[in-house]
């Protein structure tokens, strides 16, 4: 049993892409799906696709790779408000990742966003993740 299924789902993209793998499964939920959309609209991530299975469902993700390089799209992806220490900002203490080159992706009252989205509509929330 998982307890915390944000933490696992980043593990699951960190330890892809230090294996060099080209799509990664991972159990589907509402805010996973979301984080995933988010990466992918930031260009994170090549694409997406949530399938069914039964139960919860999966999500594919192509992870994107320099073509000539073979270097990650992502560089560094970290879990921030863990179940034990949770992290709230308000909209004037928006964190700003590698100096606006990298994203926060926050869950908010009006669902999950990034950093650059919450201050245009000036809303804070819990910190997921910091992703570069």
């Amino acid at each position: 049993m998982v307890t915390d299924p944000i933490a696992d789902y980043l593990t699951r993209i960190r330890n892809a892409i230090m294996a060099k793998h080209r799509v990664v499964e991972i159990p589907a939920s509402n805010i996973k799906k979301d984080i995933t959309k988010i990466l992918f609209d930031k260009g994170y991530i090549l694409n997406y696709k949530f399938e069914e299975d039964g139960k919860q469902g999966i999500i594919k993700i192509a992870l994107k790779y320099h073509p000539v390089t073979k270097t990650n799209a992502i560089k560094h992806i970290e879990r921030v408000s863990r179940p034990g220490l949770r992290r709230y900002v308000g909209v004037e203490d928006l964190p700003r990742v590698l100096n606006g080159l990298g994203i926060a992706v926050l869950s908010t009252s009006n669902g999950v966003m990034s950093d650059k989205e919450a201050r245009t509509q000036n809303i804070g929330g819990e910190v997921l993740c910091y992703v570069y």
